[in-house]
C-alpha cells in the first residue's frame, strides 16, 4: 500500500522540506484588507506582520473549502492507495472535520483524519514523522499508532505580547479569567482538550519567557532525548535567544527555530513566543 501524507499550511512546514519529505498540503486563507490570501501559497509570514500592524481590521482566517480538500484528495487517489491527513486541533478551526467530510466523497483512497489537537511545528512534528514512516512502507494503521505514542509525551506551551486577539477571534477559551487584565498580563497559555486556555497568569514577557523554560527543565532534566521547537510570530531574536541557553543546558534536546505564519499570527499577535517538545 503506498501511502501519502496530508497537512494543512498551519504545520508552517517551509516549502523545500515538504517537498523534499514528499509532503502535500492545503492551505488556510487570511483575510486582511478585503482581500483574501492562501497561507503559504500567496503570504508568507514576514509580509503578513507587516501589512497586520499597517491595518485597522484584525484579519479574518478561514479553513480551506470541503472543495479544495476534495479535489486535493482526488488528484492523490491517482497516485496513492491511503493518505494519513494531520490537521491543526479541531478545538479551533475547522479543517479537520472538512477533511473527513471531503474524505467521505472521494472513491479510491482510504482517508485517515488525524487530529493533533494543537497548531504550529507541533503539529509539523507528526507530519515529519508520518512522512518518514510512509517512505519506509509504513502502513496508515502503523503512522496512527505511532502519531498516538507521540500524543503521550508532546507538550506546547505560548505566550502572547497581548489578548486582545485571541479574545475579539473567540480562540481562546476560560478568557473570563484574564480579560480584566489584558494589557498587565503576559499569559502563558496552552491546548486543553482542543482549545487554547490559559495556563498561569505572569506580569512579564521576561518571566513568561522563563517560565516556559522552566516547564521545558521538567521533561528534560531526566535525560531523555527531546525533540523541540521555538516558535516565533516575527520575533526571531528572541527565539535564537532562547534556543541557544536550551541546547546549551541541555545537550539531549535538539531544538529548532520555527515560525507562526498568518493564519496561527492573526490570533497570537505579532511578538508571541511558543515552545514545544516531545520526547523521542
Amino acid at each position: 500500500m503506498k501511502t501519502a501524507v496530508l497537512t494543512d499550511s498551519t504545520a508552517y512546514i517551509p516549502e523545500n522540506i515538504r517537498k523534499a519529505h514528499n509532503i502535500h498540503m492545503v492551505p488556510l486563507n487570511v483575510i486582511i484588507n478585503a482581500e483574501s490570501y492562501r497561507e503559504e501559497v500567496d503570504i508568507q509570514a514576514d509580509e503578513f506582520y507587516e501589512m497586520m500592524r499597517n491595518s485597522e481590521e484584525l484579519p479574518k482566517t478561514s479553513q480551506p473549502s470541503v472543495g479544495l480538500v476534495t479535489e486535493k484528495l482526488e488528484e492523490l487517489s491517482r497516485e496513492y492507495d491511503a493518505v494519513v491527513a494531520i490537521h491543526l486541533s479541531s478545538g479551533i478551526s475547522g479543517t479537520y472535520q472538512g477533511t473527513i467530510t471531503a474524505g467521505d466523497m472521494v472513491e479510491g483512497i482510504e482517508v485517515h483524519p488525524f487530529d493533533s489537537e494543537l497548531s504550529a511545528m507541533m503539529q509539523g512534528f507528526y507530519v515529519l514523522e508520518a512522512a518518514e514512516m510512509a517512505d519506509n512502507g509504513a502502513t496508515p494503521q502503523q503512522i496512527l499508532v505511532r502519531l498516538e505514542e507521540m500524543k503521550q509525551t508532546i507538550r506546547a506551551y505560548f505566550m502572547v505580547d497581548d489578548l486582545t486577539n485571541l479574545y475579539r477571534g473567540g480562540r481562546l477559551t476560560g478568557a473570563q479569567k484574564i480579560v480584566g487584565s489584558l494589557l498587565q498580563v503576559k499569559p502563558v497559555l496552552h491546548f486543553v482538550d482542543t482549545k487554547i486556555v490559559p495556563f498561569e497568569r505572569i506580569r512579564t514577557r521576561k518571566k513568561a519567557v522563563k517560565r516556559l523554560l522552566s516547564l521545558f527543565e521538567e521533561d528534560a532534566a531526566g535525560g531523555d532525548v527531546i525533540t523541540a521547537t521555538v516558535i516565533h510570530a516575527n520575533c526571531l531574536e528572541d527565539a535564537e535567544q532562547i534556543q541557544q541557553e536550551l541546547e546549551t543546558r541541555f545537550p539531549n534536546a535538539e531544538v529548532a527555530i520555527s515560525y507562526f505564519g498568518p493564519v496561527i499570527g492573526t490570533h497570537l499577535g505579532e511578538g508571541a513566543l511558543g515552545l514545544g517538545w516531545y520526547k523521542k
